[in-house]
């Protein structure tokens, strides 16, 4: 038996609600233009109507998602000059990748410190899952070094996946915790943690102003949340029935994630939640059928699919026939914080572990999906 348990949220130090986030887009959008094309002020006022209108258009609105959380002060903060990234009177497109990076590593080194204070019991398996920034030695080693953990806990890099990275450390643990004493650190507990740090806000270009961009602007925030993976433990957790991975064939360009002069920076097109939809049916009767449950098992399931956007939900929910109840998870998710990357699912998977009204015994299908296309699945088993 395979357990997920112990789950830790950590929330972002700051927060803006998604409508102030929305007019601070569009401002600072104005302020890029305004430093690009060093515009006259009724030409400013003219891109700034245009671009609140398109972000009005195109933008995830605040009845899908009613705040976020970022590491910074910068959002929503008018005082560009004062902003530690996005200085965009100066720096038109916001500092590049080296200053972003150097934030990233100051953020997950605290975290880490913050997450296992001194005192916690090392973990035998430590797996760190980001695609948001990348630093070495990373925040999970400089970790196991000021801990004097060195001897006792293996550190695993999970890295630029996206959104569905979950289920890979998943099976990365599963692997690490199989492994024969030979290969094992000597004298720890059988127990990997999995750490995700995204800080998705990092990586804003306001000089970007496709609608493209734009959904993604409005569409991501900042996560940090931590459980851990036992082997034949007794709950509470989630017990893992069944997983599975699949790359959807001729689908690579519809969503990219890369590294940048200025941040990494996302592509997504309007065919990604058609392309999911068009083979997940199936996808999800051959998971069912692996976890040793039926079609109408689903009926009273739980459905924790990662919230990539609003239409992503309600097209899984559509081509799975599931009520609007079953998707419920998923969507206060999104609502309360965003789109987390990789950190989403393991919140929505929190969510419903401490969900009274979900009993024990509840079947819980998880789905997620991220750059590939990666179709990934699991089934669990709330105890």
């Amino acid at each position: 038996m395979l357990l997920l348990t112990d789950f830790s949220v950590q929330r972002p130090q700051f927060r803006i609600e998604q409508r102030e986030a929305l007019k601070w887009l569009a401002a600072i959008h104005t302020a890029t233009e305004t430093t690009l094309e060093s515009q006259k002020a009724s030409k400013r006022d003219g891109f700034a109507e245009r671009i609140e209108k398109l972000i009005q258009r195109c933008a995830c609105g605040p009845h899908q998602i009613g705040a976020r959380g970022h590491v910074t002060a910068d959002l929503g903060s008018l005082d560009f000059e004062q902003s530690r990234l996005f200085d965009v009177t100066r720096h038109p497109r916001g500092l590049g990748t080296e200053a972003r990076s150097h934030v990233f590593a100051e953020i997950v080194n605290a975290y880490f410190e913050r997450e296992f204070a001194e005192g916690s019991e090392p973990p035998s398996d430590l797996v760190h899952v980001t695609c948001t920034g990348y630093v070495s030695p990373s925040g999970a080693q400089r970790l196991v070094a000021s801990r004097g953990w060195g001897a006792r806990t293996q550190v695993t890099h999970a890295y630029h996946m996206g959104c569905y990275a979950a289920f890979p450390a998943i099976r990365t643990a599963a692997g690490l915790l199989a492994l024969p004493a030979s290969l094992r650190p000597k004298h720890t507990e059988r127990r990997a943690d999995i750490a995700h740090t995204e800080l998705c806000t990092l990586h804003l270009d306001p000089s970007q102003h496709s609608p493209e961009q734009l959904v993604v602007q409005s569409l991501f925030g900042d996560g940090f949340v931590r459980y851990s993976v036992r082997e034949g433990a007794a709950g509470p957790g989630l017990e893992v029935l069944a997983l599975s991975e699949q790359v959807l064939p001729d689908s690579a360009p519809s969503m990219t994630w890369a590294c940048g002069d200025f941040g990494m920076q996302m592509t997504l097109a309007r065919d990604v939640p058609e392309r999911i939809a068009a083979g997940l049916r199936g996808f999800v009767l051959e998971l069912v059928e692996k976890a040793g449950l039926g079609v109408a098992d689903l009926r009273n399931a739980v459905a924790a699919v990662h919230p990539g956007g609003p239409k992503i939900i309600d097209r899984v929910r559509e081509v799975l026939e599931l009520e609007e109840a079953q998707v419920a998870a998923s969507r206060g998710v999104l609502f309360d914080y965003g789109n987390m990357s990789s950190a989403t699912l393991p919140h929505v998977w929190a969510r419903v572990l401490s969900d009274d009204s979900v009993p024990s015994g509840t079947a819980i299908l998880s789905l997620a999906f991220g750059p590939g296309l990666t179709v990934c699945g699991g089934v669990f088993r709330k105890c």
